[in-house]
């Protein structure tokens, strides 16, 4: 006799739960999208009550404790990309993690100097 935890699980497929049942039907996430190469973090916010996060909601949060890119977040966990972008926006829309900016770090070129490098390219 099987147990309850082995109907779930497909010994050649993986989990039999399809990945819109992970995000309630939603395709894509609110809000902003995620890039990539975005740097996510928790933000050590307590999680209210109320929020029922499921255990891939979780699981990303536990490795959001120190910042980690996008794409290596996604690679973590055994979801498609699509699916821990709508769980990622859960988070941040819950204020449990936050989307790190990037700051450049030298001078970044104005237009008037990336057009003559493009007329000099051109020109060649």
């Amino acid at each position: 006799m099987s147990s309850a935890e082995d109907r779930w699980l497909d010994q050649d497929a993986g989990p039999v739960v399809r990945p819109y049942t992970v995000t309630g039907g939603r395709t894509r996430p609110r809000g902003d999208a995620l890039d990539l190469i975005a740097v996510l973090e928790a933000t050590n916010a307590p999680v209210h009550q109320r929020l029922r996060l499921g255990p891939e909601h979780r699981r990303l949060l536990t490795l959001c404790r120190r910042p980690i890119a996008f794409a290596d977040l996604a690679s973590e966990v055994d979801l498609p990309v699509g699916v821990v972008r709508v769980l990622v926006a859960d988070l941040r829309d819950e204020n449990l993690v936050r989307v790190l900016k990037a700051t450049p770090t030298g001078n970044v070129p104005n237009d008037l100097v990336l057009r003559k490098l493009l007329h000099g390219l051109r020109a060649l």
